[in-house]
């Protein structure tokens, strides 16, 4: 059993197609077809069921495809431990959401300078759906969210953090002497929040309708940091990631503020594609996101 040929048979399944495998890897598709039987001969089953021109992966192919993922992850560490003296002088390219991009991966990637400063690094900005088909293209090495615990067979999660997400306001906000507030009564102040369906505002629309409550932001837009922006001139709230804020609580321009009814949690998570051989660069930034 070759890496070649289990690479190949990732290929195949990743794509249902044994032309579109070949496609990717600079092969024939008789090449393609050859290396998937030679495995299936020396597994001494079948791992793609054929009909007409359209692939599947069998029951066993299935199982086979989670031992297929740790033979070349192995193999790649293995590759890295050889090499972990050596200077890093490669490239690093990180898609991320906007909220990450402006306030978590500035320190980051200052550091990782120090670090490293002859890695090329590359940040794309997106959203979740258009983060996840970068991944799935190969045009991004990994990703960065939050959200919800997220898991798909074909991705390697290397990093899960738990992070709050908080009300946030001017600091001339009037709360009452009591200094917390019920959701209910906090939804009477002008909300500046992401658009609807957005992560941060799902959390919130969740909690509002397990309590036949609503509310009708005075403004609304994909970007935290505009939220920030608008926030910092204006009477306001929002609902945000705690890492948007730091900055913001420690210079005393916004404040949290203390709900007596929600406590709310997202999740920090680097994603890489398991079809991906993960690089020392690679795993560099996933040190040190955890260490941020």
């Amino acid at each position: 059993m070759e890496l070649r040929q289990i690479n190949t048979f990732i290929h195949a399944a990743q794509y249902q197609s044994f032309t579109k495998a070949a496609l990717a890897l600079g092969y024939t598709q008789s090449a393609v077809t050859v290396q998937i039987r030679l495995l299936e001969e020396e597994l001494e089953t079948k791992l793609f069921d054929r009909i007409g021109k359209q692939i599947r992966l069998t029951e066993k192919g299935e199982e086979f495809l989670g031992y297929a993922y740790e033979v070349l992850n192995l193999a790649n560490h293995a590759k890295l431990a050889m090499k972990e003296e050596e200077e890093l002088t490669g490239s690093l390219h990180i898609g991320a959401l906007d909220s990450i991009c402006f306030s978590k991966l500035p320190p980051i990637i200052q550091f990782f300078r120090q670090l490293h400063p002859r890695v090329h690094i590359t940040v794309s900005a997106g959203s979740l759906p258009e983060l996840s088909r970068m991944m799935e293209h190969s045009e991004v090495d990994l990703i960065y969210v939050i959200d919800e615990p997220l898991y798909n067979s074909s991705w390697y999660k290397a990093m899960e953090i738990p992070e709050p997400i908080v009300f946030v306001a001017s600091p001339d906000i009037n709360f009452g002497p009591r200094g917390s507030i019920s959701l209910e009564e906090l939804i009477k102040k002008p909300f500046f929040l992401t658009e609807k369906g957005a992560n941060y505002r799902l959390i919130l629309d969740k909690y509002l309708a397990a309590k036949n409550l609503s509310v009708t932001p005075v403004f609304e837009t994909r970007s935290p940091a505009l939220i920030l922006k608008v926030l910092r001139e204006n009477t306001g709230v929002a609902f945000l990631p705690y890492f948007c804020i730091e900055n913001d609580l420690e210079e005393r321009r916004l404040k949290v503020i203390h709900v007596t009814d929600i406590k709310s949690f997202l999740y920090l998570q680097v994603f890489c594609h398991k079809m991906k051989r993960r690089t020392r660069e690679m795993e560099a930034f996933i040190r040190l996101a955890k260490a941020f």
